[in-house]
């Protein structure tokens, strides 16, 4: 994965390419792309896996979240010939056609309106269920539980707090919250 050491570009500071393997969703797939190539843009208009959403292009909104190596990113900050690890999309979630647990409590529990920042919001709830689970705490983790020593207890507090790099300029806020939690239980 990652970017092949054959490049090519124009003599004086022309754009250079590389052929990029990236694995998505369990496929990989190699593509000739422009240095400057985000992954989000590399999902979107080489892949057409639109899931994933340009809001601000500059990593604020999370409208562009998704897993790589399990861990969540804004995907608009990263260059896709430097991604070397599996990437998951809001497509890439469900299982055997049936949807992730956070898709079935995202749609229960009302936690979306427009649904333009949902692929983020899920894909960054993925990771945070994963997060706590091993014990990784946040700013709002009670002192008396210390890192790597069992999960760490998702309360409200927790999510918001997790969830804090994710907008959504609808406010659904507290059904995201409760999908989360209904999950996490």
């Amino acid at each position: 994965m990652g970017a092949a050491a054959h490049e090519s570009g124009a003599a004086g500071g022309g754009a250079f390419t590389s052929a990029v393997s990236l694995q998505v969703n369990g496929t990989t797939h190699s593509l000739p792309l422009d240095h400057r190539t985000t992954l989000l843009d590399a999902l979107r208009e080489h892949l057409d896996l639109t899931g994933a959403k340009k809001g601000c292009d500059h990593g604020q909104c999370g409208a562009c979240t998704v897993l790589v190596g399990g861990r969540r990113v804004n995907s608009c900050l990263l260059l896709a010939v430097s991604c070397d690890e599996p990437v998951t999309t809001i497509e890439g979630l469900a299982e055997e056609g049936r949807l992730h647990p956070l898709q079935e409590a995202f749609v229960s529990r009302d936690a979306l309106q427009c649904g333009y920042c949902t692929p983020g919001q899920i894909c960054s709830a993925v990771a945070l269920l994963d997060e706590a689970a091993a014990g990784h705490p946040s700013h709002v983790t009670p002192p008396d539980e210390p890192p790597g020593h069992g999960p760490v207890t998702l309360t409200p507090e927790e999510i918001r707090e997790r969830m804090s790099g994710n907008i959504c300029r609808c406010g659904a806020y507290p059904n995201i919250v409760d999908a989360i939690e209904e999950v996490a239980r």
